[in-house]
């Protein structure tokens, strides 16, 4: 009983230091800014159609959900951080839709057993701690038949590759967790699914980025706005020849990934794994 009631605890710690993450920085701002379309790339996979409900895990501000919205679907926007639904809300009405937007785990969605005709997610189921409790969770709410879309970073594009230049100043991941760009990786993704889902229809692609001219205007960015960065950082506080190591890394990385063209931004693509499958009909959770 100590056991469980121990695990439950650190599990509940663990999820409230993630949310504390992304409500860090400025997320809506960088999708926005850096990546607008993914969303509606995600969406498009999907084939979804007008009065279909759509359920968007790990919805942030509702990069998928809002376009799932443009497009007719009734739309359920889930996440664990509820500091970004504001700007959710804002943009939706700027954008004249309406959506649902609800404060949910995803390794413990608040929804019943085959609620919904799509369960989509862009960019956010990749970073829940346990993979297998995500893809468990996104199979059970889903109706039989119905569409799964992930869109996720790869490990071995950009971003991927920013986790793996971290991780030497991070502290080591608590037991069961798993590194997020490995959802990016099909052959993970096929196994925690397993034969719950069919017609796994799977490709990679890149988008192009051209916000920053000089590798440190990306490093000041992503100090500022990217959750997971600022904790890395945090977490350095006080150790200088830390700090100006991970600045050096990063700035290399960056370099490394950048198409410089003289006073022109450099262009960054940064890869990323679109994934759809069909639910099967007999499918347990």
């Amino acid at each position: 009983m100590n056991d469980k009631k121990d695990s439950a605890k650190a599990d509940r710690a663990l999820k409230e230091k993630h949310r504390a993450m992304w409500a860090q920085g400025d997320y809506p701002a960088l999708a926005n800014e850096l990546i607008p379309d993914l969303g509606a790339i995600l969406v498009e996979a999907c084939g979804l159609r007008p009065r279909q409900r759509v359920l968007d895990v790990a919805a942030g501000a509702g990069n998928a959900a809002i376009p799932a919205a443009l497009m007719g679907a009734e739309v359920v926007a889930s996440d664990l951080t509820p500091e970004m639904f504001d700007a959710g809300r804002r943009q939706a009405a700027d954008r004249g839709v309406a959506l649902e937007w609800v404060e949910g785990d995803a390794e413990a969605l608040p929804f019943p057993d085959d609620e919904f005709d799509a369960v989509i997610s862009c960019l956010g189921v990749m970073f829940a701690p346990h993979h297998q409790a995500g893809a468990d969770e996104l199979v059970r709410v889903c109706k039989p038949g119905g569409t799964i879309g992930l869109l996720s970073w790869t490990p071995e594009g950009f971003i991927g590759q920013m986790f793996t230049t971290m991780k030497p100043f991070t502290p080591p991941l608590p037991p069961g967790a798993q590194p997020p760009p490995l959802w990016g990786n099909v052959d993970h993704v096929r196994g925690l699914f397993g034969d719950r889902v069919a017609d796994i229809q799977a490709r990679k692609q890149t988008v192009t980025v051209t916000s920053f001219h000089e590798p440190d205007d990306f490093l000041r960015y992503f100090k500022s706005h990217y959750g997971p960065t600022i904790s890395v950082y945090k977490s350095l506080a006080g150790d200088e020849d830390r700090v100006k190591a991970l600045d050096a890394a990063l700035m290399e990385l960056a370099e490394t990934f950048s198409d410089a063209h003289g006073d022109a931004p450099s262009q960054m693509d940064w890869e990323y794994l679109l994934l759809t499958a069909r639910k099967n009909t007999k499918a347990g959770s």
